[in-house]
This record gives C-alpha cells, structure tokens and sequence, in this order.
C-alpha cells in the first residue's frame, strides 16, 4: 500500500440535495480549517436525490464553493468518478453513462465544467463496465493523465483481478494505471455470501488488501461509519450485519472508546487508518466532520487491534 499516512476524506455525495449549499460550505470550511486535504464525489452524485433525476448537485455545490473562497482549489484535492451519471432523467441503471471512452471523456469534461477547475487530483472508475473492452477503459484513463486532466487514476468497486490486468494493459499501452482502490469498508462486516441492499456496493476483500499491500496503491474505504449506526439508535445496523461476530465486535469497541475517552466513531475511523485505509467520511453537520477529523489524534495500540481481529 501507499507510504503516506492515510488521511480522513470528506464525502459531498449529499452536498446538493440531502445537504443545502449554506450547510456544505459550512462542511467544507470546517473540514479545511482543521487540516482536511482530499474531497470525494462523483458526477452522478445524488441522481437519486435529486428531482432532475440526473447528477451533478455535489459537482455543482463544490465549485460555488472553489468560487465563494479564491485560493481554496490550492489548499483541496479533488477526486470525482465517472461510470454511473444517467444519460436519460429517472433511468438508472438503463442509461449510466459507462465507461467507454466516448463516456469517460465526456463525463470527465462536464465534471470539470460543474466544479471550474482544469483537473481532478484523481479519477475513479466508478464501477466495472464489461459492456466495454478494458483495453478500451485503460487507454482513455491514461489519456486524460497524459493531459494533465487527472492527475491519477484508481478504481472504484472493481474486482482485485480485474484491477490488475488494467494494470497489466495499462503497462503495454504506456499509460499512467490505476493507483487507487475504493471499496466498501468497515469495523463491523455483514454475513457471508449476504447480498447487500445497496446497488453497486462491492465490499473490501482480503485480496483487495492483499494486491494494495504488494503494489503500493492506495485504499479508500466507503461507508466506513454505515451510516451513523456505530452511535445512533435510530439508525439501527442493516439486516445482514446481524450476527455473533458484529456483537462481539460492537462489545471490543465500546471497551475501547471508554478506555481511550473517545467516541465509538473516532475508534472505528482510527482503525481504518491503522491498516493504511483513508476512510471517506460523509457528514450532514459540521460538528460531525469536526468530531471525525479528531479521529487523526486517536492511537490504536497493538494490544487493541488483536482484540479486534478476535472479536472479527
């Protein structure tokens, strides 16, 4: 995986439409003034939301903010994805865009166009597209890095095998490869072989890891507080987490907040960054960021990550 120390990323999918501009200004001026660097959003963020019933609101809300504080795209990474913006108003998945090169260009320039910038800091490939050739898919992302328009590339819900062979074409044509994984991560894991509720969600694996770990690429994990359920009760856990292993899981993290004095929230973040994991937090308030952003002070012990992987 990447050297770095991984980082808290602020998630704008909200931004737009669950979230108004004023709140997400407010958001985005708390996460940069306590030291956050790298914002998350997506072109198609939140068609679903959204009565138009196409992407753009979080692009959009983005760039009024680049616009209401000059200097601000110094201080912000930017990464967007494309693959999943619909073509069509209310038809999803019949018309997302793909990624064939025709899409990926095209959805990248109107990106660009929503938030006023001349690039993104990294581009994901939002979710897998067999429809089209991944030779296709990999020339096109090494394109936009060779012009400057992304300055790195990753993928977004993507099989570890089909990740590497991007790699591997990726290496043949000469272009820039996919540097970055994101997938759905957390503390506590659904059952086995469980499908999950939300379309599109691809779970972190062990070879996801395991691939990070060997070729230096970054990890970005989604979801990674589901929701707001590690603290609230009115957001209960999904169905499929309901097993032995999330009970025995929830009792470790309540000792270990209470050991440490911090929120279970900030424990869970702190784990994810000890395995090498930036952790996309999406917040609605900006007491939410600024308690997440304190999970950076929070030092997991030896002792306390082995009781994890038990409880696991």
């Amino acid at each position: 995986m990447k050297t770095t120390d991984p980082q808290i990323v602020l998630g704008t999918m909200d931004f737009g439409t669950r979230v108004d501009p004023e709140r997400a200004f407010a958001i985005l001026d708390a996460f940069v003034a306590g030291g956050g660097v790298w914002l998350d959003t997506a072109n198609c963020y939140s068609f679903w939301a959204d009565p138009s019933g196409i992407g753009g609101a979080s692009e959009r809300v983005i760039g009024a903010w680049l616009r209401a504080r000059p200097g601000a795209r110094d201080s912000v990474r930017i990464a967007t994805k494309v693959r999943q913006n619909p073509l069509v108003a209310h038809s999803w998945p019949e018309s997302a865009e793909g990624l064939s090169a025709l899409a990926v260009r095209a959805g990248t320039e109107e990106s660009l166009g929503r938030m006023g910038v001349d690039h993104v800091d990294l581009l994901w490939a939002h979710a897998e597209d067999r429809s089209v050739p991944l030779e296709e898919t990999v020339g096109v992302f090494g394109e936009l890095v060779a012009k400057g328009v992304a300055l790195r590339v990753g993928a977004a819900n993507h099989a570890a095998w089909r990740v590497e062979r991007a790699r591997s074409l990726a290496r043949e044509q000469r272009v820039e490869p996919w540097t970055a994984l994101q997938l759905r991560h957390s503390l506590v894991q659904p059952r086995p072989l469980t499908p999950l509720a939300e379309a599109g969600h691809r779970m972190l694996a062990s070879e996801d890891l395991d691939l990070a770990r060997s070729e230096g690429l970054a990890v970005w994990s989604y979801s990674s507080l589901i929701w707001g359920s590690y603290e609230r009760a009115d957001k209960p856990l999904p169905q499929t987490y309901d097993h032995s292993g999330t009970t025995r899981v929830l009792a470790v993290l309540e000792e270990v907040a209470r050991e440490l004095s911090v929120t279970r929230n900030q424990v869970v973040l702190a784990w994810l960054m000890r395995l090498g994991i930036d952790p996309i937090v999406g917040v609605s308030q900006v007491t939410q960021i600024e308690q997440a952003l304190e999970a950076r002070r929070v030092r997991l012990s030896d002792d306390h990550m082995a009781r994890f992987a038990e409880a696991r």
